[in-house]
């Protein structure tokens, strides 16, 4: 059923989008962060572009199952003239995430990271056993 509403959906998605605008109505962040997700060899491979963003930028965070990426950034730029005085300024400041869920047995030692070149890639195997934890013996005296 939701495949055959799919194509309908499509028919209004130009329908909400903004004419003085060139971003639709949909979430930003997943206009900035666009991201491809790989399923190789048995991990999943997440590869998500963040140009103009430093690796202090980001920050990868995993809880309750979700595996959320956050970029910040702020700048400022200012310009003057001969004399020194203010000709033109600019600031900056804005913050973009977003989640995936990747299952509760997931661990943050299960995944690894990288950023190089503008494109942060995380790597985490697709299946992973649940350790049910073990009952701790309480000593009674």
């Amino acid at each position: 059923m939701l495949l055959a509403n799919r194509g309908f959906n499509n028919l209004f998605d130009d329908m909400f989008k903004d004419p003085f605008f060139t971003r639709p109505y949909d979430n930003s962040s997943s206009q900035i962060m666009k991201t491809d997700i790989h399923d190789k060899d048995g991990s999943y491979i997440i590869e998500m572009e963040l140009p103009g963003y430093a690796k202090e930028d980001i920050k990868a965070d995993l809880k309750d199952g979700y595996l959320t990426i956050t970029a910040n950034k702020s700048e400022s730029k200012e310009e003057k003239d001969a004399k020194g005085n203010c000709i033109h300024k600019e600031r900056y400041t804005g913050t973009c995430n977003r989640s995936f869920y990747v299952g509760d047995a997931l661990t943050q030692e299960d995944i690894k990271a990288a950023f190089k070149d503008g494109i942060l890639r995380l790597q985490f195997p697709k299946e992973i056993q649940k350790q049910e934890e073990q009952p701790k013996l309480i000593t009674i005296e």
